[in-house]
């Protein structure tokens, strides 16, 4: 699975959680806000079940994978009767969109098209992993409007790949993504985890230098953390596997040195990018954009209402076949959770935040260890800063 989208509803995830108590509500919502420009597909279907993995996903049931795609549908129909849809970004991750079948795709992209005028995107994403996307799965999905795809590679390391419960070694990856740029997507990414249990820093240095040679657009690293839930958690929790901080911050280090260098502009914490191919549809998540999800699982944030869809694919199909709502925990949120999101995420970023959201005292202190520099009204995270990122922002929420 991939981690891009993933991870920023995670983000938001904890804070609502950090926040207060979730509440059940009904429906109550929304025709009175502006129009939605960000919509989030959650396809939960996986060939294998990652032991690192916390995200909601379950083995393929190709059984029940025709009858979830109309359910995706039935719920998008439900949506535009409740909102205004007018989409500038689709994201499809999960769990392994390209897991489903090449007529399921057409099925459902073809379902997006009916419904939106796709030719005002500004970008649509899907997630595979290396194995998943035949030459003709990739033809057809470049053909029905998907402009960026983001490959789960995690490592070029077999054995590592081993560890992970990836079914793809790394030649599989390598012809993998050469079958999208054959296809003709002008933007790929590639996500890679470091971190790893055993994991060395030339193991890192040579993934990240092997990635670089493939010229993707954008390149997405993210550090193992031990989500509960998971089979990683437990090892942890048992001592088999150990977090070294000073490890990964030497992972950290070396990412950034490698990746500038080779002309990636390091936008956001996790993320870099050639110049121009910037995630549109994460990066607003990040400026606090109102996002509607659609799927089990998924959630939306629209106004200061956020709520997530059950998590069973099962449970969410019958809910919306049945003409019923599929939202499960929802919540209203509060100015002040808007701003403690605001300044959390807004740090993550090259650009950082209005330095009139920050307080005073703070922002001289942490100027003065070198870990916050102003320009042009804004607060950043140094190079410093960076490694310590949400260390600064917990002090300012």
């Amino acid at each position: 699975m991939s981690n891009a989208a993933n991870h920023n509803y995670s983000a938001v995830a904890a804070a609502v959680s950090a926040a207060g108590p979730h509440v059940k509500t009904g429906d109550t919502a929304a025709s009175t806000v502006n129009s939605i420009r960000h919509i989030y597909v959650h396809i939960p279907f996986c060939a294998r079940l990652c032991p690192y993995c916390a995200f909601y996903k379950d083995l393929l049931d190709r059984s029940q994978t025709g009858r979830f795609c109309e359910a995706i549908l039935r719920d998008l129909d439900q949506q535009c009767a409740n909102f205004v849809l007018t989409p500038e970004t689709i994201y499809f991750g999960g769990g392994t969109p390209t897991a489903l079948t090449t007529s399921q795709l057409e099925f459902l992209l073809g379902g997006f098209h009916q419904r939106f005028d796709i030719s005002s995107l500004a970008e649509w994403t899907i997630e595979a992993n290396p194995g998943s996307v035949s030459a003709r799965k990739a033809e057809l999905l470049h053909k029905l409007g998907v402009t960026r795809v983001s490959l789960g590679i995690q490592s070029w390391d077999d054995e590592l790949l081993k560890l992970l419960g990836r079914e793809h070694n790394s030649e599989l990856a390598e012809h993998s993504f050469h079958i999208l740029r054959a296809a003709g997507f002008p933007n790929i990414n590639v996500d890679l985890m470091f971190g790893l249990p055993g994991q060395t820093i030339d193991q890192w240095k040579f993934t990240l230098e092997k990635t670089i040679a493939l010229r993707p657009d954008h390149i997405s690293t993210y550090c193992l953390t031990y989500e509960e839930d998971t089979e990683f958690f437990l090892r942890h929790a048992r001592g088999e596997f150990r977090q070294d901080t000073d490890a990964d911050a030497a992972f950290f280090e070396m990412t950034m040195c490698v990746l500038e260098d080779a002309g990636y502009e390091h936008y956001e914490i996790s993320n870099y990018a050639r110049s121009g191919f910037a995630s549109v549809h994460n990066r607003a998540y990040w400026r606090g954009k109102d996002y509607l999800g659609i799927g089990p699982s998924a959630f939306s944030t629209v106004g200061m209402q956020r709520w997530q869809n059950v998590c069973d694919y099962r449970g969410y199909a019958d809910r919306v076949l049945s003409g019923q709502s599929p939202r499960g925990l929802s919540e209203n949120l509060t100015n002040e959770m808007k701003r403690s999101e605001r300044i959390a995420l807004s740090l993550r970023m090259r650009e950082g935040i209005a330095a009139s959201e920050l307080k005073h005292r703070e922002t001289e202190e942490f100027i003065s260890l070198g870990l916050l520099r102003k320009s042009n009204g804004n607060f950043s995270l140094t190079r410093k800063g960076k490694s310590l990122a949400d260390s600064v922002a917990e002090a300012f929420l």
